[in-house]
């Protein structure tokens, strides 16, 4: 039976003939077409998936990412596949290259299981917006999975794939992980490089990752991290390996401006509270650290990020991409 709740625990499987590659892809294809209602996936690339995890089961485990299954968000390039961003305006468009953070991917022996469905071109915190219909929350199908990479935290929450990319502006990662139930996480920009991220606010956007772990997504943050050569803004220093030591004491810093704002829904601010509480009680150093531009955070990133919106949607006239009417 295939169960497992890690990456560690599936290559484990992997090594002790419990399981295959290619008997991983079918129980991910099979969950997919049982949950078409929830509308993640825009395209799967079932035919191409097997094909590779039985060439991966061909070949010694040795790869970080040995057949493990990833989706990507719909704004992130994969050659020879079609990525429109949830937009019509870039139906039919195929990309010529691969992001990055896919290329580092297969290189460790990932699978990549299909597109997933985001709100257009990434604008929106609800997966709402997207030309393709909604996404649903897997816990409660009448509410929203978040966005904008709502596709991507409600697969990983509804076991569509190990792990998926989404993409984060202003929270469109970490919004839908917390919708959904997932761990979600912005890397600090440029630690990966956003060579084949479509651009909604160029100074703003980070490819980031959802999983079910945080052992999981740091693996892959590993993974996808680093310098490239096509991307400026990566940061040149290559990123240290990351050790989660069980027990391990952290300084905790939170902003209690955030937390006491009156915009702060009252039960989630009691939740914030309570969590911090559990930190110090478990030995953290947690410390308020005071942040008194709160209230400038909505209006800048507003005024920044659609300026930058206009002019890279510039570029995506029908002169250039998608469909001639």
């Amino acid at each position: 039976m295939f169960s497992f709740s890690s990456i560690e625990q599936y290559h484990a499987q992997l090594k002790d003939g419990s399981t295959t590659c290619v008997q991983a892809v079918q129980h991910y294809l099979s969950v997919i077409e049982q949950t078409k209602h929830l509308n993640c996936y825009l395209e799967v690339f079932a035919e191409e998936a097997l094909q590779r995890a039985s060439q991966l089961d061909a070949q010694p485990h040795q790869n970080k990412l040995h057949g493990v299954v990833v989706g990507i968000k719909d704004n992130i390039c994969y050659k020879g596949h079609e990525a429109t961003a949830s937009s019509k305006i870039l139906q039919g468009h195929i990309s010529l290259y691969s992001a990055t953070a896919v290329e580092r991917l297969i290189e460790e022996g990932a699978i990549i299981i299909g597109r997933l469905n985001c709100d257009e071109f990434g604008m929106g915190s609800s997966n709402e917006n997207s030309a393709f219909g909604a996404v649903l929350n897997p816990n409660d199908n009448t509410r929203v999975a978040g966005g904008s990479s709502g596709g991507s935290s409600a697969a990983v929450k509804a076991g569509l794939c190990m792990a998926a990319l989404g993409s984060d502006t202003g929270g469109s990662v970490r919004l839908p992980a917390d919708f959904c139930g997932v761990i979600g996480y912005k890397p600090v920009y440029g630690r990966v490089s956003r060579h084949g991220l479509m651009a909604y606010g160029s100074s703003f956007d980070q490819i980031g990752l959802l999983a079910n772990t945080i052992e999981d997504t740091a693996k892959i943050l590993e993974i996808i991290s680093g310098p490239d050569e096509f991307d400026s803004t990566a940061l040149q220093l290559p990123l240290k390996e990351i050790n989660l030591q069980p027990g391990e004491k952290y300084r905790v810093a939170y902003f209690p401006e955030w937390i006491e704002h009156s915009s702060i829904d009252p039960e989630i601010s009691d939740q914030l509270k309570n969590y911090l509480k559990q930190l110090k009680e478990n030995g953290h150093e947690v410390e308020p650290v005071s942040f008194a531009l709160t209230d400038f955070i909505v209006p800048t990133y507003y005024i920044l990020t659609t300026a930058e919106a206009s002019s890279n949607l510039a570029r995506s006239l029908h002169l250039h991409y998608g469909p001639r009417h």
